[in-house]
């Protein structure tokens, strides 16, 4: 959705995928509330979410883990291939750290606990539509303890060493990775080709010796190639 309003603000489209009706509603009413917010349609569904965010191309999409019979975690690969730009942001009681790493993983840009204030979540869409990953504190030190130990059986030459190995064009690259954007999006930002940009971030990845684009955002977090907005210190996860 691409529409703005009569100031001119872009209009971020929300969609809303929860199995309970009252949560739906209530987030809906939360949204509409919010200048600049639309929610474009609410799926309780794997079909219904892929039919609409297909359809509708948000923004945003706020995806509960727990559908139900169905795990959001499968749905977010489904999401991302039917609405190419959308943002997805996990809205959760699973307190679980490695379910919130997965869904890092498969594409997610940020994670919310259903524990959190409005004004939280609120805060949470519009950073991560302006294309920053959103992540609690305690979340984000998970993250780097686990990859620390996954580095830690590989002997690596020092991370600093690692960053002065990268091109200029890398780290532009980087930037933009941080920003959220997919491989398409990164190459007409650039003008290159999609090939030429999975040339280069297979050489980021060899260079600063991570697997994916998670430990890579983790890395470039570490050493300020790129900015990382958290929540704020107040907000619990559920114990």
């Amino acid at each position: 959705m691409k529409s703005e309003n009569s100031k001119s603000r872009p209009v971020i489209g929300v969609l809303i995928i929860d199995d309970h009706l009252v949560v739906r509603t209530a987030l809906r009413a939360l949204l509409e509330k919010q200048p600049g917010m639309v929610v474009v349609g609410e799926a309780s569904n794997k079909n219904e979410a892929v039919a609409l965010a297909s359809r509708e191309q948000p923004e945003i999409v706020v995806l509960d883990l727990c559908l139900k019979e169905e795990n959001g975690l499968d749905l977010i690969p489904e999401l991302l291939a039917a609405a190419e730009e959308s943002k997805i942001i996990i809205l959760t009681g699973v307190t679980d750290p490695e379910e919130h790493q997965k869904a890092i993983r498969q594409g997610a840009m940020g994670v919310v606990s259903k524990e959190v204030s409005a004004d939280l979540l609120i805060k949470a869409i519009e950073r991560v539509h302006a294309g920053e990953l959103w992540l609690n504190r305690h979340m984000t030190a998970t993250l780097v303890k686990e990859l620390r130990r996954e580095r830690a059986s590989v002997p690596s030459a020092p991370e600093e060493d690692a960053t002065t190995q990268l091109t200029c064009r890398e780290r532009e690259i980087i930037g933009l990775i941080g920003e959220g954007l997919k491989n398409k999006q990164i190459a007409g930002r650039l003008c290159i080709s999609e090939a030429t940009v999975r040339h280069h971030l297979t050489s980021i990845l060899r260079k600063l010796e991570v697997s994916d684009r998670l430990e890579l955002l983790i890395f470039a977090y570490r050493h300020n190639l790129v900015t990382m907005e958290r929540e704020h210190s107040t907000a619990r996860m559920v114990n």
